[in-house]
């Protein structure tokens, strides 16, 4: 392995929670006090989109007030020796407040606003709210650039492309059992290494995955110091 060697990481909402953010499923979660039909479908914004933007007022603050953790700035460092990309469920900038420079959301940006009727519209908010009366350039109301429930993912095809490039698949905090997102690994080629970092592994009885089933801030930055290790072997002048 070498600095051309491309490293693609997956990340779901487990590395995020490790920095106080709520996941959505499990005890605690977003969806456990908040029907996920009454704030994050299409059809709830229609319903009621001021109760939508107030939702996701609430996330944005959440966001702001955390900070990346132990395993984003890990994966900054795992940048600087391979050819990273990182694919995420996430809806936070943690990744790229801790440096990470290559990173595809495909659930959409808490951070960013846009067109309820252009979805090629996309603005970035220069606050933690969006207003309502706040309008894109088509004078219709701004809303969170997320993709809800029963939306198509318009990443999907681009991170099919990044996995099937992979040399080293990362999985991190993610349960496998949200589609499409999920089935990125079926695209990771034979023989490539795969790797999951989870303290719960769903898919644990996987052959394929090599299983560190450790928290986010303890299983990445052992991962990323054994990556680096091996390369420093192979090329002990490096």
């Amino acid at each position: 392995m070498n600095k051309r060697t491309r490293a693609v990481v997956f990340t779901g909402a487990g590395i995020s929670a490790e920095s106080g953010l709520k996941t959505f499923r499990g005890e605690g979660g977003l969806w456990e006090g908040v029907p996920v039909q009454e704030v994050a479908t299409p059809e709830a914004w229609r319903k009621d989109f001021k109760r939508v933007l107030r939702f996701y007022d609430e996330r944005r603050k959440a966001v702001a007030a955390a900070s990346p953790n132990a395993a984003h700035h890990a994966l900054v460092t795992l940048e600087n020796h391979f050819d990273t990309t990182i694919i995420t469920q996430n809806i936070d900038d943690l990744h790229e407040r801790a440096g990470s420079s290559r990173v595809l959301h495909l659930h959409g940006e808490i951070t960013k606003a846009r067109s309820s009727v252009d979805p090629s519209l996309i603005y970035p908010l220069s606050s933690l709210e969006i207003p309502v009366g706040a309008t894109c350039t088509l004078g219709s109301q701004l809303r969170p650039h997320i993709v809800w429930f029963g939306e198509a993912v318009p990443e999907m095809e681009r991170a099919i492309e990044i996995t099937q490039s992979a040399d080293i698949f990362i999985v991190i905090g993610s349960s496998l059992e949200v589609y499409p997102a999920a089935s990125l690994l079926d695209y990771v080629q034979p023989g490539r290494l795969i790797f999951l970092i989870d303290p719960n592994p769903v898919r644990a009885c996987d052959a394929a995955l090599k299983v560190i089933a450790k928290p986010a801030t303890v299983g990445t930055p052992k991962l990323v110091e054994e990556l680096i290790s091996r390369i420093r072997q192979r090329s002990p002048n490096e």
